[in-house]
């Protein structure tokens, strides 16, 4: 997979690092970055085509092996990408 954007830093806040495996963390950078934005749905994911080439905030949903949601975020500026829980919002 080719990536589409810059993601900056990677920061992951602590209770998702706590919770989520390291391997679908990987993983779902790498699909956040080639622009498969998960399992958000329909009016995110055109939100996130939107965004793409305007350079605003990207929005990605997954979940790990265990079933645990979890989002993945991208500023506007590519500064930062976050992975975090949904209740770390």
């Amino acid at each position: 997979m080719t990536d589409k954007f810059p993601m900056g830093r990677t920061v992951i806040t602590p209770n998702a690092m706590e919770n989520l495996n390291d391997e679908d963390i990987q993983a779902s950078l790498r699909r956040h970055a080639a622009g498969d934005w998960g399992n958000c749905g329909p009016q995110d994911w055109q939100e996130n085509e939107f965004s793409l080439p305007r350079r605003l905030r990207l929005f990605s949903v997954y979940e790990d092996r265990h079933g645990t949601k979890f989002w993945v975020i991208t500023e506007a500026d590519r500064s930062a990408t976050t992975i975090l829980l949904p209740e770390d919002y």
